[in-house]
């Protein structure tokens, strides 16, 4: 009985502790560790939000580059950081559902260490082609890979990595066959498409759009579920492959045990900077679409996704690195 009642006092103390940190929430700066370099879509989100939600809060915002393994030593700083609201992460699919399957050394439980706070965006990739390809549309590129088996390739920015696996499981959906060609960045990608050292790739809309506009590449579809304003004459892939899409996502978490009245607070800020016309329309012409949803949406994408990329793994056979 005595040792019930210690731990209920104990459990008692700890909430008026997190209470009377929510009340008092925020009394000094607050920290957006971005995992990777300055210039990256989360680096350029978080500064355009930052100073929106230091004017409503009353404190500094102030963003810091932690770079390294695929954004993971970002991550892992921030899931052994104080559970106290004054660090966060601006994390992306990648790092948080993708790693988990792909590396054999992540450092962190993207499941169980992270306090999720807001998904602020989603985006897309771009799948192009060299203009002198045998295919001008996804259906046509698969026709093609069908009656050409392995002769297909296709460049990504690296194997296991996000546009990677989005071709495979578009490869899985549609029953065709390819050679991966894995390149170190999206440059060397379309200097090679367009010099036609590989027929097609897939990467990032940002990356590829001035090509695509200038006609040096061909931009067969986009992996979004359904045709965006910005391509309006662009289909989606799922035109060709019924139910396929691929997008990614980007958004912030806090430390696991982060008081839910901070995180319902960061949440509402977030949301609010990120739908303002000055934030959104510069994300949106980068080819970024703005969400507002809850933590509660938010932690269930992430538990989605995680579910989902650990099935593709198995049912592709990739071996963690």
């Amino acid at each position: 009985m005595r040792q019930l009642r210690v731990v209920v006092l104990a459990a008692l103390a700890l909430g008026f502790a997190a209470a009377a940190l929510a009340q008092s929430w925020p009394s000094k700066p607050i920290k957006i560790v971005v995992p990777f370099p300055p210039g990256n879509t989360t680096d350029i989100m978080s500064r355009l939000i930052g100073p929106k939600i230091a004017e409503r809060l009353g404190q500094p915002v102030l963003v810091e580059n932690r770079p390294g393994a695929s954004g993971m030593l970002g991550l892992d700083f921030v899931a052994k950081s104080a559970p106290d609201g004054y660090t966060v992460a601006a994390g992306q699919g990648g790092n948080l559902v993708v790693l988990p399957h792909t590396s054999k050394n992540i450092p962190y439980d993207a499941l169980k260490d992270f306090a999720p706070i807001a998904v602020s965006t989603t985006n897309y990739l771009g799948i192009v082609a060299h203009p002198g390809t045998p295919f001008k549309t996804v259906g046509e590129m698969v026709a093609w890979a069908k009656a050409n088996p392995g002769k297909l390739t296709v460049a990504t920015n690296g194997e296991g990595g996000f546009p990677h696996l989005a071709f495979e499981q578009l490869r899985v959906m549609a029953g065709f066959t390819f050679t991966h060609v894995p390149y170190k960045g999206s440059a060397q990608i379309v200097t090679d498409v367009i010099g036609g050292q590989v027929q097609a790739a897939i990467d990032g809309i940002t990356a590829l759009a001035p090509h695509a506009r200038s006609g040096r590449v061909r931009l067969l579809a986009i992996t979004n579920r359904t045709r965006v304003p910005l391509w309006p004459g662009i289909p989606a892939a799922a035109e060709d492959v019924p139910g396929y899409e691929s997008g990614g996502w980007f958004g912030y978490v806090a430390p696991a045990g982060t008081p839910r009245e901070i995180v319902v607070k960061l949440n509402e800020e977030i949301n609010r900077a990120i739908k303002l016309p000055e934030v959104s329309e510069k994300l949106a012409a980068g080819g970024l679409i703005v969400v507002a949803e809850s933590p509660e949406y938010f932690g269930e994408l992430i538990r989605s996704d995680h579910a989902k990329y650990g099935k593709l793994m198995r049912d592709i056979g990739f071996q963690p690195q």
